[in-house]
C-alpha cells in the first residue's frame, strides 16, 4: 500500500460525504441551479488564483529542478483554468470583470486559500504538497464520476470535462507519485504531519462545496 493510498483511506468517510453532498449530486444530474454555480464560479476563480500563488511558492522550495517545473506548471494550469473554463461561465452568466473584482471572497475561500499559502511558505516541503494534492486529487474523482453519466447536453458539461480529462489526470498522477516520494524518506512525525495537511485540505475541499451550495457569505457569521 503506497503513502497516498493510506491518505485517502484515512479520509474515505469525508471523500464519500464530498461526493453525495447536495451540491455535487445536482451538479451530476444537471439540476444544480444556474445561480448556484455561478457563486461557485466566482468563488472558484478567486480560489485558483490563490492555488496558484501556493503552488508557486511551493515550487521556490522544490528539492530539483524536476520537482520546480512540476509544481509551476501545474501554477500556470492553474490559471489557464480560471481563464478558460471560469471566463466562459462568468460570460455566459454576465458576470462582468469588474462584477468579480467587487465580490470578495468567501469564507471557505479565504480560509482554504490562506491555509494553502501558510503551508506552502513555511511548512515542511513534504507537508506543503501533501496540502496541495486534494485539490488535484478530489476535483478528479468528482470529476470522473461525473463523467461516467453525464449527456453530451450537459449543462455543467465543461466544467465536467475539464475535471475529468487526460490533461488533468496527468497532473493528478504527478502530484501523487511526488507525494509518494516525498514520503519514502520521511520519518513518521513528517508523515504524520502530511497526513494531517492531506486530511484539512480535504475538509476545506467540501467546506468550499457546501458555502457555495449555501451561498455563505461573511455576513453569515456575525
Amino acid at each position: 500500500m503506497t503513502f497516498t493510498t493510506t491518505l485517502w483511506d484515512q479520509t474515505a468517510a469525508l471523500q464519500t460525504r464530498i461526493q453525495e453532498m447536495p451540491f455535487n449530486q445536482q451538479l451530476a444530474d444537471g439540476t444544480l441551479p444556474s445561480d448556484t454555480f455561478q457563486t461557485y464560479i466566482i468563488q472558484d476563480a478567486h480560489y485558483l488564483e490563490g492555488f496558484a500563488r501556493a503552488l508557486a511558492l511551493a515550487a521556490a522550495r522544490a528539492p530539483d529542478p524536476e520537482t520546480i517545473a512540476q509544481l509551476a506548471g501545474s501554477a500556470s494550469g492553474a490559471i489557464a483554468v480560471e481563464r478558460q473554463l471560469h471566463t466562459d461561465y462568468m460570460a455566459r452568466y454576465g458576470v462582468s470583470p469588474s462584477v468579480f473584482a467587487g465580490t470578495p471572497r468567501s469564507q471557505a475561500c479565504d480560509h482554504y486559500v490562506s491555509f494553502l499559502l501558510k503551508s506552502a511558505a513555511l511548512d515542511p516541503f513534504p507537508v506543503a504538497v501533501a496540502a496541495l494534492l486534494p485539490c488535484f486529487w478530489v476535483y478528479q474523482e468528482v470529476g470522473q464520476r461525473i463523467h461516467a453519466n453525464a449527456t453530451p447536453d450537459h449543462p455543467y458539461r465543461a466544467w465536467i470535462d475539464t475535471y475529468a480529462g487526460d490533461d488533468f489526470a496527468r497532473a493528478v498522477r504527478g502530484m501523487i507519485n511526488l507525494t509518494d516520494r516525498l514520503a519514502e524518506g520521511a520519518g513518521a512525525d513528517l508523515r504524520a504531519d502530511m497526513q494531517a495537511a492531506f486530511d484539512r485540505s480535504s475538509w476545506h475541499e467540501w467546506m468550499f462545496w457546501h458555502s457555495a451550495y449555501h451561498r455563505q457569505t461573511w455576513q453569515d457569521a456575525v
